[in-house]
């Protein structure tokens, strides 16, 4: 196991300080050859070299994956600071997953108003959240219905909303905007506890063949 001492000090766009990996697109066998935004976060953490970190709630971890993967070299490098909010950025609320998927549809929504498949996922993804605004945290049967909704309707959902994002002129900014506020917003929800703005979380893990929308 490859561990880094936590708590390393926030750094400028220019990249991670000497001694951790360089910022790379996908998955790495060995820090050696780099690390994707949520595995330099596992390592700051004190973990594993691994891309879906304890600390890092599924579905803000698969948005984090694919913006790391999707943007150029000097906005990966920019983002590179992000990785030590990450490592600790798992709210608990039961409909932060939904919330958070309808929060990406909508900025999908902004460069594809007629579509009518965005918007019906809008509108699933915020019953859902509605729904489980004051559902209680914890207990067998709703860990296994918000598994089962992320690795199903929730992670499509995300998946053809980033690849509308990604098509974008202006792709690059427009993830990592989305991606920083999304990182600010898990890490408010989790310093209070897991109380979400709307509702709470599924606690599932991002399945490993999740989409990607490169460029």
């Amino acid at each position: 196991m490859i561990t880094f001492p936590p708590h390393a000090p926030r750094q400028s766009p220019a990249g991670p300080p000497d001694g951790l990996p360089a910022p790379g697109r996908f998955a790495h066998l060995h820090p050696d050859d780099g690390a994707c935004l949520m595995e330099s976060a596992a390592l700051l953490a004190g973990g594993g070299f691994t891309d879906s970190p304890a600390g890092t709630h599924p579905a803000l971890a698969a948005l984090a994956r694919v913006v790391n993967d999707s943007v150029g070299d000097a906005t990966r490098h920019a983002l590179w600071p992000l990785a030590a909010e990450l490592a600790d950025a798992r709210p608990v609320d039961r409909a932060y997953a939904p919330l958070l998927v309808g929060t990406v549809v909508d900025a999908a929504r902004v460069l594809r108003r007629p579509s009518r498949r965005l918007a019906w996922h809008d509108r699933a993804c915020r019953r859902r959240g509605e729904r489980l605004a004051h559902a209680r945290a914890g207990g067998l049967p709703g860990r296994v219905a918000d598994l089962l909704w992320w690795r199903g309707p929730g992670r499509r959902y995300l998946e053809h909303a980033l690849r509308v994002l990604c098509a974008a002129p202006d792709a690059d900014q427009r993830l990592a905007a989305l991606l920083r506020k999304a990182v600010a917003e898990a890490r408010d929800d989790t310093g209070r506890g897991g109380a979400g703005r709307d509702g709470a979380v599924g606690d599932g893990r991002v399945p490993a063949g999740e989409g990607r929308c490169n460029r």
